[in-house]
């Protein structure tokens, strides 16, 4: 190899490496930016959520409201205030829904008003906040930032899933009560089988969630969790099949524009035992989707099986939160009778 040619290659390398570099710096340096707008976003949301805590203490003052009213809603803007940032969602969604029964008309003119600001402050800071957690995680979510680990050690930020006050204290729109049956779903490598889905309000938000559904009139949770079981998935078993219900959740959550008070049951079906009475390594586990309802069809945007590795390590958005850490347990020991409390 002549001279030339090797010093017209090393150039070249040096001309990529540099390119390289300066282009991983602005990423990196990018990235640290949107930690910073994180930071400062959940820092605004929580200073909005403590101002509304502390007009709803002013509130259960107020001589418009009974005894019993007053103390429940002092002691959920207390219990909100001190939660921790793990627990401060189901709280906050407490208090939301005592605010949204407090009836405004008689309240002082001045804390109507006072309450009502809180509220769109809050509903603001919440959307700035999640609006900046969602720029974030698109960012930690490319390759080369995840091969490279440009994200440091920073800590990965989570969307705060609150409903919106406004969305609770508009006329006519309580939260509606919605009792659901969800099942964990193990193929035969014991990975657990989630959708991929958005709000058609939120169409950039998506998050992954288990199989099921509402319970319709007359069901029972375990009836509801294999109909959902059939219709999403397309796989019949029979009740025995059902291990359960093992977790409860309770959320407040908002979808296409309404509220929900959602408690949710959750049962395992593990396919790696048996499939109808037949072993599962015997049965090809082909999930049909054909089953989707018309909403489902227009807001489910894929599905996957997910070992607890991954859900360990991914950045996704996963209801529910703690099923990285709890599904572990569930695969190791026999489920004790005992129904858990999980968010």
């Amino acid at each position: 190899m002549s001279t030339g040619l090797l010093i017209t290659l090393l150039a070249v390398a040096l001309g990529v490496a540099l390119v390289l570099g300066l282009w991983l710096a602005a990423t990196a340096n990018r990235l640290d930016r949107l930690h910073v707008r994180t930071d400062a976003a959940w820092a605004a949301l929580d200073a909005a959520l403590a101002r509304r805590a502390v007009v709803a203490r002013a509130v259960a003052a107020a001589a418009a409201l009974d005894g019993v009213d007053a103390d429940k809603l002092r002691a959920v803007a207390e219990r909100a205030e001190q939660m921790e940032r793990s627990e401060r969602e189901e709280a906050e969604n407490a208090l939301s829904l005592q605010l949204a029964a407090v009836d405004r008309g008689r309240l002082p003119l001045a804390l109507t008003a006072e309450l009502l600001d809180a509220e769109q402050r809050l509903v603001i800071a919440r959307r700035v906040h999640n609006d900046a957690v969602r720029d974030t995680l698109g960012q930690r979510r490319r390759r080369v930032v995840r091969w490279l680990k440009l994200a440091g050690t920073a800590a990965q930020p989570e969307y705060f899933e609150i409903v919106e006050p406004a969305l609770s204290g508009e006329p006519g729109a309580a939260p509606l009560p919605r009792p659901s049956a969800r099942v964990l779903l193990l193929d035969r490598d014991r990975r657990v089988l989630l959708f991929n889905g958005h709000d058609p309000g939120r169409p950039d938000t998506r998050w992954w969630f288990t199989v099921g559904g509402g319970v319709e009139q007359g069901e029972d949770l375990r009836s509801a969790a294999l109909r959902e079981l059939t219709e999403e998935t397309g796989i019949e078993l029979a009740e025995q099949d059902l291990v359960g219900p093992m977790w409860r959740r309770r959320v407040v959550f908002s979808f296409d524009g309404r509220t929900y008070d959602g408690e949710e049951w959750f049962f395992l079906a593990d396919l790696s035992g048996s499939v109808n009475g037949t072993g599962a390594n015997e049965v090809e586990i082909r999930i049909d989707t054909s089953g989707f309802t018309d909403v489902e069809h227009n807001t489910v945007d894929g599905h996957r099986w997910w070992s607890v590795d991954e859900l360990r390590t991914t950045e996704e958005t996963v209801y529910p939160v703690q099923l990285p850490t709890l599904l572990p347990e569930l695969l190791r020991s026999t489920w004790d009778g005992t129904v858990r409390a999980v968010r």
